[in-house]
């Protein structure tokens, strides 16, 4: 029985890919693109889905409110608008995150200091101790997840996938195509 594309096994991925090559070959499709696509979409579940079991899990914390407290580590308190972009979320599915990581005492939020009707979510002395112990966690498994890969496939492979984020966002193509050290 033939396995579908969200299998992890190279195997098995290739196997599937021929299946559609034969199955849908004489359409006038474009196949590099379809398999590039599916991988990049095969990759991003595999990796969020082992992060999340092997790396947040024991914190507690859900992909969603790991990239919350990341953003506001890095970049400092954030309106609750700037935040759902910033971490690539609907604004309701924000709040209900937040209100998830604020009753852990993770995050807090204020009202903005110029509009009372906004929000500003900020990290708490908590929320910074959970980041800043998972964090270096989270990177070592990036660095064991690309062990395979040498530093300028790395490289490479970065500046790939911001081309098709860039193109899929409807971003012109004039910065970040260069590598990044």
């Amino acid at each position: 029985m033939p396995r579908p594309l969200s299998h992890y096994d190279p195997e098995v991925v290739l196997d599937a890919e021929r299946d559609i090559r034969a199955r849908l070959g004489d359409r006038p499709l474009d196949f590099d693109a379809l398999l590039a696509v599916s991988n990049i979409y095969r990759a991003a579940n595999a990796v969020r889905n082992r992060m999340e079991r092997e790396v947040l899990d024991p914190s507690n914390l859900s992909w969603g409110g790991f990239t919350i407290l990341f953003v506001l580590w890095v970049w400092g308190d954030r309106e609750t608008g700037e935040l759902a972009t910033d971490c690539g979320l609907a604004k309701g599915t924000l709040s209900g995150m937040i209100q998830t990581l604020e009753k852990s005492g993770l995050v807090g939020r204020a009202k903005h200091p110029e509009d009372g009707r906004r929000v500003i979510v900020r990290l708490e002395p908590p929320g910074l101790e959970v980041i800043e112990s998972v964090f270096p966690l989270f990177n070592e498994f990036e660095a064991r997840l690309t062990e395979n890969l040498d530093i300028e496939e790395k490289h490479e492979l970065a500046r790939l996938l911001r081309l098709v984020t860039a193109t899929a966002d409807g971003i012109p193509l004039v910065a970040g195509l260069e590598n990044t050290r």
